[in-house]
Parts: structure tokens; C-alpha cells; sequence
């Protein structure tokens, strides 16, 4: 489940080169969830990382997570 969620999000995550050459990287609807590194391969891999964080603070607030259905006994959270 939350493998999953993570793959998916990913795969709808844009990229850019900035003018100082660094990579960019953010994922839609999802505040906050961004990265900037020196090349593509560490700003995915950072990406990636922010993405696992965000996703644990957001269950540990309770709060909603946009695409993200967790079932919680016989009741949908």
C-alpha cells in the first residue's frame, strides 16, 4: 500500500534544469514535496525521500493524503 503509493506519485513527478544547472523536481498536489540537487539521479533519489517523509508526518497528523485511501478496521480513514 504504501510501496505503491509512493511508485505512482513518482511516476507523475516533473523535472526541470535551473539556470544554475541543478535539477529540479516537485510532484503535483502535493505541498511541499519538492527537490533540488546537482544532477537528475540525486534530485529523484531526494525526491523520493522527501515523498516517504512527507507521506509518514501526513499518517502521523492524521491528516488526508491526496490519492491515498488507508482502510483502518472495517472504516476508511
Amino acid at each position: 500500500m504504501f510501496g505503491e503509493f509512493i511508485k505512482k506519485k513518482l511516476k507523475t513527478a516533473r523535472y526541470k534544469i535551473l539556470e544554475n544547472g541543478s535539477y529540479f523536481g516537485e510532484i503535483a498536489g502535493l505541498r511541499g514535496v519538492w527537490s533540488n540537487a546537482k544532477n537528475l539521479e540525486d534530485c529523484r533519489q531526494e525526491l523520493k525521500e522527501v515523498l516517504e517523509d512527507w507521506f509518514i508526518l501526513k499518517i502521523q497528523a492524521k491528516e488526508k493524503i491526496p490519492g491515498f485511501l488507508m482502510k483502518i478496521g472495517n472504516r476508511h480513514a
